[in-house]
């Protein structure tokens, strides 16, 4: 995303939103906190404040250029919305968060719905995961 992507969106170019916006790009996927985000701005020697961090955060998400996420461990996550659709998984242990998509749940969600008189909108869905132990471990 540049500078004229923010304009579409409604929003200014300042120099925070580009920073934030950079790190989120080159984040590959990874879901980041605002305190990951801001780590990163001070690792790169960014005079930008956790607060802006959050405040550009939530401008970006009511812009629609990023998804927050809500998981069981309490924090909010973010991600750039490329408009494509993909489930979760949370690693239990680790925090790790895995993305996914699966055509046949995606069917049969829809199947649900229709056999219940509805038109499915949208959906998300977290599965809560652990490592299976090691065959002969206890």
């Amino acid at each position: 995303m540049e500078s004229q992507d923010l304009r579409k969106a409604g929003l200014k170019v300042t120099l925070p939103r580009m920073r934030i916006l950079d790190i989120l790009e080159r984040s590959s996927g990874r879901h980041m906190t605002a305190e990951d985000v801001y780590r990163e701005l001070l690792g790169a020697n960014e005079d930008i404040g956790l607060a802006t961090v959050y405040r550009v955060l939530t401008q970006f998400e009511q812009a629609g250029l990023v998804k927050k996420h809500n998981f069981d461990n309490g924090q909010a996550v973010f991600e750039m919305d490329r408009g494509d659709h993909h489930d979760h998984m949370v690693n239990l242990d680790s925090g790790e968060v895995i993305e996914f998509y699966d055509p046949e749940i995606e069917k049969l969600q829809a199947q649900i719905a229709e056999a219940r008189g509805y038109v499915l909108e949208d959906h998300r869905m977290v599965l809560y995961v652990r490592a299976k132990p090691a065959a002969g471990k206890a």
